[in-house]
């Protein structure tokens, strides 16, 4: 067999490269898979420092679109597990976004993203056979699983959070920004108390403590305690959530930042907007600014009603 030439060697890696950015774009949110809510709008998207894909990445998680509600609830009736159908019941009338950024930005990062895209989703599905509900277990085996695999080099940010019709936000962070909020009343973003700000290490830098097979693993750093849950809401009709990766912090001109102010002044422009057309407005917006140097990624979490 005769050895590759450069130019062969140079062809072959770019079709790998082709292929994978195509496997990869396969896993990013498609309009049909964004959460529909009654008086919620949702919209968000990822600007990819290179190509498409990037260390970025959402997940959506309409429970009703996804998973058949109605026959699991008809069958843990079956078997009368009635807190199972309360769970599920709520499920019909909220909505998950999980929100990763992988450390580093190569297309290849992407690779560490779609796992644990895949990962979570089928956990959500034990979850929910289980549960009715996802729960904090998923993340903790999650957590542990990627600091078993990943590599001590490599990790994820992440936030989960799950909004409901009612316009409460319940989520854990793991190493990711906290949410913006933006009042349509105040026409600014509000403080939001350090009570309700909770976070841990990102998903793989520690491995958790309690789970099962704690003693399986060995930690020189220690592990990590439970997580626990932030509850946010939004108050009035047109206020804005806004979930983001740290390439939006740390978007900058020269010494000047573009978040919190610019970004601030851009939203009392479009607060009366749909959640589409402000991720859109904000978009164009940080691009004019200055080009970013990471991934950047923004969720709109629009309260309509």
């Amino acid at each position: 067999m005769q050895p590759l030439d450069a130019d062969d060697l140079l062809q072959e890696l770019t079709g790998e490269l082709d292929n994978f950015e195509d496997i990869a774009t396969y896993l990013l949110p498609q309009p049909g898979e964004l959460p529909t809510l009654n008086g919620i709008d949702i919209y968000g998207g990822t600007l990819a420092l290179r190509g498409v894909v990037g260390g970025d990445h959402i997940t959506y998680v309409d429970f009703k679109q996804r998973f058949d509600l109605q026959a699991r609830i008809r069958q843990a009736t079956t078997e009368g597990r009635l807190d199972i159908v309360e769970n599920l019941q709520r499920c019909q009338r909220r909505a998950g976004i999980a929100l990763m950024d992988v450390s580093g930005h190569r297309m290849t990062d992407a690779l560490l993203a779609a796992m644990l895209h895949q990962a979570f989703l089928l956990g959500a599905i034990y979850e929910l056979d289980r549960f009715g509900q996802i729960t904090k277990r998923l993340f903790e085996n999650l957590n542990t699983r990627f600091y078993q695999s990943s590599g001590a080099h490599k990790f994820v940010s992440l936030i989960y959070g799950e909004i409901s019709e009612d316009a409460r936000f319940r989520f854990l962070s793991a190493g990711q920004p906290f949410p913006a909020v933006f009042s349509h009343q105040h026409d600014r973003f509000m403080e939001v108390s350090p009570l309700l700000c909770v976070s841990f290490p990102p998903v793989g830098m520690l491995p958790s403590l309690h789970v099962i097979d704690r003693h399986t693993t060995t930690s020189l750093l220690g592990f990590k305690d439970r997580y626990e849950m932030n509850e946010w809401l939004l108050m009035g009709a047109g206020d804005i959530l806004l979930l983001h990766t740290d390439g939006l912090v740390e978007h900058c001109r020269g010494h000047e930042s573009y978040f919190p102010a610019r970004l601030e002044q851009v939203l009392r422009q479009v607060k009366h907007q749909r959640a589409a057309d402000i991720f859109k407005a904000v978009r164009e917006d940080l691009l004019t600014f200055n080009a970013p140097v990471d991934d950047i990624s923004i969720i709109v979490v629009k309260r309509t009603s």
